[in-house]
């Protein structure tokens, strides 16, 4: 049931595991197992490795019948809770809570995980027609008087009930979830929250739908190789594939991330067809088509700020950051503060030596110089490297196959520091052909959990990388995880997967995801594994980031894929002394974005734009957060930035702030012996292992014996003025 406290607020990022249907009817008052009677199957738990989800036999017509059949039987669980005629007890109320909805938990981990990774016009419509359903759903619940009354009776009484530190944390954490949900606020008032809520999560779905679908809409047609100059020939066969497919025989199609910039801006010498690219880029979402999003923002941020304001909050950021460990938006005001101004500082450094390196260039064509725009960062940027450093990003590839850069470098990191080893799967039925599949087995050889990789680029996929749970851990259910990262590479048309250097530290960044998924030790499935502040979920990937180019791991993996010669130390040498270029761009651009994530939910209702002008009120906030420098485009700009559409609405700053807590720490492994099993074990133990059972910021200090401190990041990128 605990599905149904956050269905309606991050139904895109549904990772929760499935566990039985519960009845209260014991006589002391605590909840008997019972089987559901409920067919499909979603009516019952995998009997699968894990309960990993049974793939092969879940068809799309499967999920209405399971999401309806699901609201149901939780609605039911609900009323068996608030009928129980003895006094509410955490074992009367509280645990039925987390054991409840277990087929609607099931379905919907299902659902939203296929939807992410390998979506279709079918899972598109139940996503719209369903959205609007579950946020009603929750509110059924959070809503429910009956319900909340016991809940703040148990929490009246909770420091002399008995009850634990983790199961004291559990009450106060429902209570609060209650009370930002409305429970307190008049029926007129609750009636207008289920309206919000319910017009929030339809177009939340249509805004992540239009997302993809301009993406796809948006590629770039070229109609002659001689145009893609630069590029490899893998890209250049996968971009004619990808023209093919489209009934383009002959041309070839540029595919876009949805980030601002785009890969192929750093080879390719066509500067016309560069700035097409980036022009298609930016322009999605606000192009008047069918896919633009600018009046989803002005609805979506303008009902954001009215249901914060309705439950007694200034702006929709002070609503949000009330339970991340930032507390308020003042906070992120004044770390993001500290940063803007030198990061912007270096990027116009930066600038400067791109557009001295264009003007000699130029000059040596006996050609008049141009100035530099942001189609023109990446590459030049590339060109400056190689100047500076003798290499380029070219010279590493070989080195970086990407299933070995997974087995013999992630993996083998977390065998050094954990103790822990993997073997590969072949029996388990996968959702698609492109992913590998491993089971993940404990130090003292028991199984841990199951791990799902799914590294390829698809028109089915959304975008970016990102981690999720089929399965979470519980003690209270016995649940072991199933684990699952995606990322999006771009699929060769034949041959290896050759990575750059920044996706092998995203296969790095998204295992520390699932790390914290899979060394879960908690009793209650509330606080399982990623389920902690957004502010500190990115924390333990980013500290996963620095084994990538840790000698020992580095070592081990990053071997020729040809001939298996180990990358020359000269040439590592050249990536660890170019480790800080470039971070001027890199800190301006996400600051951009983070900032701007602030500009929209630090408003009123009142003082949002309507959809004409969401753009110009873009362009001003990035003004007045000093990150308006011109060729420097924010990460994602706001018709296509799905984080602050989703789960992380006033949370984008999240990155910079886990990255405080991620530099100290990585500080603290090297002051005390680096890759070792016994720092492996204490970061296990103190912190992965926790879950969200222990306030974020404690366990940081548990882990390090520190409060966090922002100078261990500013001199890894470089900021400090040294």
């Amino acid at each position: 049931m605990r599905k149904a406290l956050f269905i309606a607020t991050s139904i895109a990022l549904a990772t929760t595991a499935g566990c039985a249907t519960t009845s209260v009817t014991n006589a002391d008052g605590t909840p008997t197992v019972t089987s559901t009677a409920s067919a499909g199957i979603f009516g019952k738990d995998s009997p699968l490795s894990l309960k990993y989800p049974q793939f092969d036999k879940i068809k799309d017509s499967d999920f209405a019948p399971a999401f309806d059949q699901g609201m149901a039987e939780e609605l039911a669980d609900v009323d068996r809770i608030v009928r129980n005629t003895a006094a509410p007890t955490f074992e009367n109320t509280i645990v039925p809570m987390e054991l409840g909805g277990s087929k609607l938990s099931r379905a919907t981990t299902v659902f939203y995980g296929l939807k992410g990774t390998d979506t279709n016009a079918e899972r598109d419509r139940l996503d719209m027609e369903y959205a609007p359903k579950f946020a009603a759903h929750s509110d059924k619940i959070m809503l429910n008087p009956d319900l909340f009354k016991r809940i703040e009776t148990i929490y009246n009484g909770r420091n002399n009930a008995g009850l634990n530190a983790e199961q004291i944390r559990l009450v106060e954490r429902y209570h609060e979830n209650f009370v930002r949900a409305g429970a307190k606020l008049a029926p007129s008032q609750q009636a207008r929250i289920k309206e919000i809520n319910g017009e929030l999560a339809k177009l939340g779905s249509q805004f992540s739908q239009n997302v993809l679908k301009e993406v796809n809409a948006s590629a770039v047609l070229v109609d002659s190789a001689d145009e893609l100059k630069g590029l490899t020939d893998a890209q250049i066969q996968a971009a004619a594939k990808a023209a093919t497919q489209r009934g383009q025989t002959g041309k070839y199609l540029i595919t876009l991330l949805n980030t601002t910039g785009q890969p192929p801006l750093t080879n390719l010498e066509n500067r016309a067809l560069r700035e097409r690219i980036y022009k298609a880029s930016v322009a999605r979402g606000s192009r008047g088509n069918e896919f633009d999003n600018t009046a989803i923002v002005s609805t979506v941020t303008k009902l954001r700020a009215e249901r914060a304001a309705m439950l007694g909050y200034k702006t929709y950021a002070d609503f949000a950051l009330q339970t991340q460990t930032a507390k308020t938006p003042q906070a992120v005001n004044a770390m993001l503060g500290k940063m803007v101004g030198p990061a912007v500082a270096n990027a116009k450094k930066e600038g400067a030596e791109l557009q001295k390196m264009i003007d000699r260039e130029q000059k040596a064509k006996g050609q008049k110089s141009f100035k530099l725009e942001p189609w023109d960062w990446a590459y030049y940027t590339e060109k400056v490297r190689q100047a500076k450093y003798n290499f380029d990003e070219s010279q590493l590839k070989p080195y970086l196959e990407m299933k070995n850069v997974l087995e013999n470098g992630v993996f083998f990191a977390a065998e050094k520091e954990f103790g822990i080893t993997f073997k590969e799967r072949t029996d388990l039925p996968k959702y698609h052909p492109d992913t590998w599949i491993y089971d993940v087995i404990d130090h003292d050889g028991k199984p841990l959990a199951i791990f799902i990789f799914d590294p390829y680029a698809r028109p089915s996929k959304r975008g970016g990388a990102w981690a999720n749970a089929y399965v979470r851990q519980s003690g209270l259910t016995g649940n072991k995880p199933v684990s699952a990262n995606h990322l999006n590479i771009t699929k060769p048309e034949s041959g290896p997967t050759l990575l750059t250097w920044d996706e092998v530290t995203t296969t790095f960044h998204e295992f520390g995801h699932a790390l914290h998924t899979i060394f879960s030790n908690v009793t209650y499935p509330t606080f399982a594994g990623t389920a902690v502040p957004r502010d500190f979920v990115e924390f333990p990937s980013q500290v996963n980031e620095m084994w990538a180019d840790w000698p020992s791991i580095l070592a081990n993996y990053a071997k020729h894929h040809e001939t298996g010669a180990p990358m020359p130390q000269a040439l590592l040498d050249k990536v660890l002394a170019s480790s800080k270029f470039n971070q001027g761009f890199a800190t301006t651009e996400y600051l951009g974005a983070a900032m701007l994530d602030q500009s929209w939910h630090q408003k009123t209702a009142a003082e949002l734009p309507d959809a004409s002008l969401v753009v110009p009120f873009e362009n001003a906030a990035l003004k007045a957060n000093r990150t308006d420098y011109y060729a420097v485009p924010p990460r994602y700009k706001t018709p296509y930035f799905s984080h602050i559409m989703g789960g992380y609405a006033a949370g984008y700053y999240a990155y910079i702030w886990s990255e405080v807590l991620d530099a100290g720490t990585v500080k603290w492994f090297k002051d005390n012996g680096g890759l070792t099993r016994a720092n492996g074990q204490r970061f296990r133990d103190e912190l992965l292992s926790r879950g969200g059972s222990v306030d974020a910021t404690q366990l940081y200090r548990n882990f390090t014996g520190k409060d966090p401190d922002i100078q261990p990041l500013l001199e890894r990128r470089g900021l400090t003025g040294k």
